[in-house]
C-alpha cells in the first residue's frame, strides 16, 4: 500500500462557519488558485465537456439531475478564500447551479452548427472567479426540437479528467431515473473532497515526506532542465501556452500487436507507447536523458474512485537512453523507473516542484515540457430513453507544455493526439512527427530487438524524397577539365583584357599567361611535375597571382603558406608535406631549411625565370590531379592538409558561374588570405570568366575604411566577407557609395538573420550566403538572401551542382526533416583526404551508404536540418571546433601548444561570445608552480603565436 501506518480518511473535519464549510485546500488546488492569482482572468484551467443530445429531451428533469450532484458533491459547492495567509475550500451547504439556456432554433441551418460551436468555444473560454464561484457551469444550447448541446464546465481547481468522466456518468443516470419516475439511487459518497485534501495535508510531513522526496531528489539529480527540441520557431521568452492539436488513428491491427508485444515483454501497454514515445524523442533531440511527464489518477484507495475533484498528479519519468539499448532493453528500463514512480507517488508535482526548487523559467514548464498519458476513450454514444449521447470537441487552441500526446484505447484501435505549443511548433512538422511514432511502432512491433538507434522511422517513400532532397542538379559544362585550363581559355578570348590589377600595376590577360608561362617552365626544369607539392610563401601581389597559375601549369600543386605565420609554424607544414620547392620571396626565404627545401625568389630570382619560355607547357595534368592543398588547425596540435583535385574545384567554380553570372565587366576583390579556401574562388573565378581580379593591399581585410575606397576606386562588382566583417563593413559611414557591388557572398561562419536584415537596409545590392569546408573545394551550398522564409532564419541553402548534402544521424540514417544531424558531403568536389594522414581520412571520409560503389562522404562535424523547402539550416558543432573571422580553429590545437610551456600545468580554450555578437578567444590556465617564469610570460609565448596563422 501506498498509504503507511494504516491512515484512513475520515469525514469529521469540516468546521461550520456561518451558513458554509470551510477546509484547508490540497497542493495541487494552492498551486492552481496562485496561477489564477497572476493571471485572474485567464480560462487556461477551464476544463469542459460537450454532449449532443438527439432525441426528446426533458430539459426540467435535466436541470433536476444537475442540482442533485451538485449537492452531491462539496467540491461543486466549493469557492476560495485566505485565512490567515492560508488558502481554504469555502462550501455553500446548498446547491446553486442553473442551466442556462439558449434557443438557436430560429438560425438558418446553414448557420447553425457554426454558431453553436462559437457559443461552446465561447462559454470555454469565460474565466471563473474563484473567490466568489459557482465554479461548475451548465449550459444548454437549443438547436431544435430533437437537437441540444449541453455544455459542463468547471475550473480544474475542483474537476479532472477522471472526475469529467464521473460527473457525466452520474448525470446520466440521475436524468434515466427521473425520467423513469425513481428517486436518486446512486450510493452514498463516503468521503468528500475536503476530507481528502484535509489527509493529504497531514500525511505530507515528517519522515514520510522525506522518504518520498528523496527518491525524486535522487531520480531527478542532473536532468535536463529542458528538452530541446528542433523547433520551427525559437522559444519565446515567456510561455503563451497558444496551442493545437492533431490526431491519428492506428490501425486495429497495430494496436492488437503492441497489446500483444507488451504482454510477451511483461509490460502494461503504457509503457510499451511510453518507450516508444521517448524513443521518438531521443530520436528528434539527440538527447539520451530524456524527461516525460505522465499525469495518474491518484485515486489509489477506493474512497477516491467515485470523487469528484482535483486529484490528478503527475509523475516525472526520466529514462535513460544511452548505449543504444534494444528496443526490448529499454522496455526494461522504463518498466523499472515506472514501478519506482509509482511506488513514491504520492507527493503532488507541485509539492515535488517545491521541495525541489528547479531551475525556474518563464519560457518552458518546470522538471519537463513534454507529457505522455494513455487514456480510455470515452464511448462514442451512450443511450438514454428517448435520447441519444454523443461527444464533441472544441479546440481551445491551447497547450499547457511544448507537447503532449494522449493516447485513448478506442473500439477501432488506439487514436493518438498530439496537442503542441503553436509558438514552437508548425502544423506540418507535427503532422510528421505523427507519421514517425506511428512508423517507429511498426517497426518496434517487427522487431523489438533491434537497437533504438536503427529503428526506422522514415517510410520508404519519405525517405526517397529525403535522399532526392539531398542532392544537387548538374552541370551544362563538363567539369572534367583542369584549372589552369579554363584560364587559358579566357587567355585566348580576351588577350588583351585586364586579367589582374595590384595598387598602380596591372596585366593583361597575356601577360599573366606568359609570366605564369615561364614559372612553369621554371619549375619543371627543377623537376617539378603532375602531384608535385609546391609551397608558395608570398605576400599579396602580382607575383602570388603569377606563382599561383605557374605552379598548376607545372603540373603540381600549390600549398599556401603565410609568411606572416610563427616559422616554427611554416617548417612543420613543410616538413609535414614534403615539400621540396617553394616559391618565395627574399625576405623571408631563409625560413625554410635550404638543405632540404629550394626556395625560388619571385623578386631575386625573376631574372633566372624570365628566361624560359612564355608559350603554355605541354599538358601533364589530368582532371584527378591535385591543385592545391590548404592546411587548417589541427585538433591534436598537428595541422592538416586538405587535397582537392582539379575537377573538385573546376566544378565548384562552373557552378558558380552558372550561379552567378560574371562577366567582362565584373570585378573581383581579392583580400582573403591565401591560407584560406574562399581565397581559391577569389583568385580563379575572375580569371576563368574574363573579369578583372583586384588584388587587395597585404593586411587589409579587416580594415572597413580600405575596403571602402577600394570598392569606389576600383569599380568593384563582387566582394566576400565572413559574417563578423561584414558588420563591421556595414558601420561605415560609406558604405552608401559603394555603388558598383552587385553581389556580396558571405561564408565561414553562421549569417545572423539580424545582420542579413541590416545589409538589406544598408545596401541594395544582392547578398548571398555560402557554406563549405575545405575538405569539400570551398563551398557547397548556397542561398540568395533574398529568398522569403517564413520565419527569422537565414539557411545555408541546396547543395550545389554534383554534390550530396546528408544530414544524418549517429547510424548513418536520414533524419526527417526539422529534425537535427550531422551534415555530411558527397560528390565531385571531396578532398582525396587528407595529405600524409591515412587514419584522419579514414575517420572522416566514409563510404557513401546512398551513392555508387566507391564513393564517399565526408563528416563534417556541423549539426543542420533541412527544411520543410528542402533548404538546410546551419545548427552548430559537434565537437570544440570554432570559427573566428572565418577562419576554423580547432581549439585542441591551441590547448596543445600552451600546454607546452613550463609554467602551464593545464590549459583550457573557448570560443567567448561578447555581447556586440562578436566572438574572441580565452585561454583558462592553471599555472605550474615549479615552471620557470611567471605566469604573464605566456603572453609572449611563441608557440601561442600559433594564433596568428589562424
Amino acid at each position: 500500500m501506498i498509504y503507511e501506518n494504516d491512515q484512513t480518511l475520515n469525514s469529521d473535519t469540516s468546521e461550520p462557519e456561518g451558513d458554509v464549510y470551510v477546509f484547508p485546500a490540497s497542493f495541487g488546488q494552492q498551486r492552481l488558485w496562485f496561477l489564477n492569482q497572476l493571471e485572474p482572468s485567464s480560462p487556461f484551467y477551464n476544463i469542459s465537456r460537450i454532449v449532443r443530445l438527439s432525441g426528446r429531451l426533458q430539459t426540467e428533469l435535466l436541470q433536476q439531475a444537475l442540482t442533485t450532484m451538485v449537492e452531491r458533491h462539496e467540491v461543486l459547492r466549493t469557492r476560495f478564500a485566505t485565512e490567515n495567509g492560508n488558502l481554504v475550500q469555502v462550501i455553500a451547504p446548498e446547491a446553486d447551479v442553473r442551466l442556462a439556456t439558449i434557443d438557436l432554433s430560429g438560425v438558418h441551418d446553414d448557420e447553425k452548427e457554426a454558431t453553436a460551436q462559437r457559443l461552446a468555444k465561447q462559454e470555454v473560454e469565460t474565466p471563473f472567479d474563484l473567490a466568489r464561484g459557482p465554479l461548475l457551469r451548465a449550459q444548454l444550447i437549443r438547436l431544435d426540437v430533437e437537437q441540444h448541446l449541453l455544455l459542463l464546465t468547471m475550473h480544474h481547481i475542483i474537476s479532472d479528467g477522471w472526475s469529467s468522466g464521473i460527473l457525466l456518468r452520474e448525470l446520466t443516470s440521475l436524468y434515466q431515473g427521473f425520467v423513469d419516475g425513481r428517486p436518486a439511487s446512486l450510493p452514498e459518497l463516503p468521503i468528500q473532497y475536503a476530507d481528502f485534501a484535509e489527509w493529504q495535508r497531514e500525511l505530507l510531513q515528517g519522515e514520510f515526506l522525506e522518504k518520498q522526496i528523496a527518491y525524486w531528489r535522487k531520480h531527478l539529480e542532473g536532468a535536463p532542465a529542458v528538452i530541446e527540441l528542433p523547433t520551427d520557431q525559437p522559444r519565446p521568452q515567456v510561455q503563451t501556452f497558444r496551442g493545437a492539436r492533431q490526431t491519428a488513428l492506428l490501425s486495429g491491427g497495430l494496436s492488437r500487436q503492441l497489446e500483444e508485444l507488451s504482454r510477451s515483454q511483461g509490460v502494461t501497454l503504457f509503457m510499451t507507447l511510453l518507450a516508444a514515445f521517448q524513443v521518438l524523442l531521443h530520436r528528434y533531440s539527440g538527447v539520451e536523458d530524456i524527461v516525460v511527464g505522465s499525469p495518474i489518477a491518484n485515486r489509489n484507495r477506493s474512497e477516491l474512485e467515485g470523487l469528484i475533484g482535483f486529484f490528478v498528479n503527475i509523475l516525472v519519468l526520466r529514462t535513460d537512453c544511452s548505449g543504444n539499448p534494444t528496443f526490448s532493453e529499454l522496455l526494461r528500463r522504463v518498466r523499472e523507473v515506472g514501478l519506482e514512480a509509482y511506488a513514491h507517488q504520492d507527493v503532488p508535482f507541485d509539492k515535488l516542484v517545491e521541495e525541489l526548487k528547479p531551475e525556474r523559467s518563464l519560457s518552458y514548464s518546470p522538471l519537463f515540457q513534454v507529457a505522455f498519458a494513455l487514456q480510455k476513450g470515452l464511448e462514442s454514444t451512450l443511450n438514454l430513453p428517448g435520447l441519444k449521447l454523443s461527444w464533441m470537441e472544441v479546440d481551445r487552441g491551447s497547450s499547457k507544455f511544448d507537447l503532449a500526446l494522449f493516447v485513448s484505447e478506442t473500439a477501432d484501435g488506439l487514436s493518438c493526439l498530439l496537442e503542441y505549443d503553436t509558438d514552437l511548433f508548425q502544423d506540418t512538422t507535427i503532422r510528421r512527427m505523427l507519421g514517425h511514432f506511428e512508423n517507429l511502432l511498426q517497426s518496434i512491433v517487427s522487431n523489438p530487438d533491434q537497437r533504438i538507434g536503427k529503428l526506422p522511422m522514415l517510410t520508404p517513400a519519405e525517405l526517397s524524397e529525403v535522399i532526392a532532397m539531398s542532392r544537387g542538379g548538374e552541370l551544362v559544362e563538363n567539369h572534367r577539365t583542369c584549372l589552369h585550363e579554363l584560364f587559358q581559355r579566357q587567355v585566348e578570348k580576351n588577350p588583351e583584357n585586364v586579367a589582374l590589377v595590384y595598387e598602380e600595376a596591372q596585366l593583361n590577360y597575356r601577360e599573366l599567361n606568359q609570366r605564369a608561362n615561364q614559372v612553369a617552365h621554371y619549375l619543371r626544369r627543377v623537376g617539378v611535375g603532375a602531384e608535385t607539392l609546391v609551397g608558395i610563401c608570398l605576400e599579396r601581389s602580382l607575383e602570388m597571382v603569377i606563382g599561383l597559375l605557374g605552379i598548376l601549369k607545372a603540373g603540381a600543386a600549390y600549398v599556401p603558406l603565410d609568411p606572416t605565420y610563427p616559422d616554427e609554424r611554416l617548417r612543420l607544414i613543410v616538413e609535414e608535406s614534403g615539400i621540396s620547392v617553394v616559391l618565395t620571396e627574399q625576405r623571408v626565404r631563409d625560413i625554410f631549411p635550404q638543405d632540404a627545401v629550394r626556395s625560388i625568389s619571385l623578386d631575386a630570382d625573376w631574372t633566372d625565370v624570365a628566361r624560359e619560355s612564355t608559350e603554355n607547357p605541354e599538358p601533364n595534368t589530368v582532371p584527378g590531379n591535385l591543385a592545391y592543398v590548404i592546411y587548417t588547425s589541427g585538433s591534436t596540435g598537428k595541422p592538416k592538409g586538405s587535397m582537392i583535385p582539379h575537377e573538385g574545384i573546376c566544378n565548384r567554380l562552373l557552378w558558380m558561374q552558372d550561379a552567378y553570372h560574371l562577366t567582362e565587366s565584373d570585378r573581383v576583390l581579392q583580400k582573403t588570405p591565401f591560407t584560406f579556401d574562399v581565397s581559391v574562388w577569389e583568385f580563379f573565378w575572375p580569371l576563368i570568366t574574363g573579369a578583372r581580379l583586384v588584388m587587395a593591399k597585404p593586411g587589409s581585410h579587416g580594415d572597413s575604411r580600405y575596403l571602402v575606397e577600394t570598392i569606389k576606386q576600383q569599380e568593384i562588382t563582387t566582394i566576400h566577407f565572413v559574417p563578423s566583417m561584414l558588420a563591421a563593413f556595414l558601420e561605415d559611414g560609406g558604405v552608401s557609395e559603394c555603388r558598383s557591388l552587385k553581389r556580396v557572398i558571405c561564408s565561414g561562419e553562421a549569417l545572423t538573420y539580424e545582420l542579413k536584415e541590416r545589409f538589406r537596409k544598408r545596401l541594395p545590392t544582392e547578398l548571398h550566403n555560402l557554406y563549405g569546408p575545405t575538405e569539400a573545394s570551398v563551398d557547397v551550398t548556397y542561398w540568395h538572401c533574398g529568398s522569403e522564409m517564413d520565419r527569422p532564419v537565414v539557411p545555408i541553402g541546396r547543395p550545389i551542382a554534383n554534390t550530396q548534402i546528408y544530414v544524418l544521424d549517429k547510424e548513418l540514417q536520414p533524419v526527417p526533416v526539422g529534425v537535427a544531424g550531422e551534415l555530411y558531403i558527397g560528390g565531385v568536389g571531396l578532398a582525396r583526404g587528407y595529405l600524409q594522414r591515412a587514419d584522419l581520412t579514414a575517420e572522416r571520409f566514409l563510404p557513401d551508404p546512398f551513392g555508387e560503389k566507391g564513393a564517399r562522404i565526408y563528416r563534417t562535424g556541423d549539426l543542420a536540418r533541412y527544411l520543410a523547402d528542402g533548404n538546410v539550416e546551419y545548427l552548430g558543432r559537434t565537437d570544440h571546433q570554432v570559427k573566428l573571422r572565418g577562419f576554423r580553429i580547432e581549439l585542441g590545437e591551441i590547448e596543445s601548444a600552451l600546454n607546452e610551456h613550463p609554467a602551464v600545468q593545464q590549459a583550457v580554450f573557448v570560443a567567448r561570445e561578447e555581447s556586440t555578437g562578436s566572438k574572441r578567444l580565452v585561454a583558462y590556465v592553471v599555472p605550474d608552480q615549479r615552471g620557470a617564469g611567471p605566469i604573464s610570460r605566456l603572453l609572449n609565448f611563441e608557440a601561442a603565436g600559433q594564433l596568428d596563422g589562424l
